[in-house]
């Protein structure tokens, strides 16, 4: 296939700096530019902080994927559309500097790509040809990282609908759905459909969906509890 013309169907095109072949991780330049400066701080703090993230990276170390912030994550500019990916030719989690200017936003964004990053452990994910498997991600994406929760969705006017929170999912995971591939909506929509109940309710590795930080405080109380449990088996 010609690689342009994959590097459209799969999405990179949104990922400019990637898509171009020049960024460089680590150069001079690179460390000047004040996008990319406050980019790296904010993920520290989210690292860091972030109960979501603590619980996702501590269940990848568990799973024999540990994750190393200079190797697994990279700051650049992307297409103004998206705010982040998971690149699953490098096991890498792109985040959009020029596009993430909150530290709420970047909070949501590591832990949205982390649950890609911890599927692409946990299971054999074939991102590129199979629709279900990468619907069946984003499906668990918008459901765990907070994506559809309360607040996020008073932001947007959407608010008051019964199963309001399912609908939400949904529409966020075929709308991931259709940005990075060349699909038709019906046959992203049949995906997702298929592949809605299932995925929707894996829950892994939080046990709940944590619906805001304090659901996420819990599941990574427990999980670390459950680690402790094992330790003196």
């Amino acid at each position: 296939m010609d690689q342009n013309k994959q590097n459209e169907d799969y999405g990179y095109q949104l990922f400019t700096e990637r898509n171009s072949g020049k960024f460089k991780k680590g150069s001079v330049a690179e460390s000047l530019f004040t996008f990319n400066h406050k980019c790296q701080v904010m993920l520290k703090v989210a690292l860091d902080t972030s109960p979501y993230a603590k619980l996702l990276l501590g269940a990848m170390k568990q799973s024999g994927c540990t994750v190393y912030k200079e190797r697994h994550f990279s700051c650049e500019d992307c297409d103004g559309i998206v705010s982040g990916g998971f690149d699953a030719t490098t096991s890498q989690i792109v985040l959009c500097q020029n596009n993430i200017h909150q530290q709420a936003h970047m909070n949501r964004i590591v832990t949205h790509e982390l649950i890609h990053s911890f599927d692409h452990c946990r299971a054999h994910v074939d991102w590129f040809d199979n629709f279900k498997h990468l619907a069946c991600s984003e499906i668990r994406a918008a459901n765990l990282s907070g994506d559809c929760s309360f607040s996020n969705e008073l932001s947007r006017f959407k608010f008051g609908l019964k199963q309001h929170h399912q609908e939400c999912v949904r529409d966020r995971a075929l709308r991931s759905v259709l940005a990075v591939r060349k699909v038709s909506r019906e046959e992203a929509e049949k995906a997702v459909n298929e592949v809605f109940e299932s995925c929707f309710n894996d829950y892994e590795p939080f046990g709940r969906i944590p619906h805001s930080k304090n659901d996420a405080k819990y599941a990574y109380r427990d999980f670390q509890n459950q680690n402790r449990y094992y330790a003196n088996l």
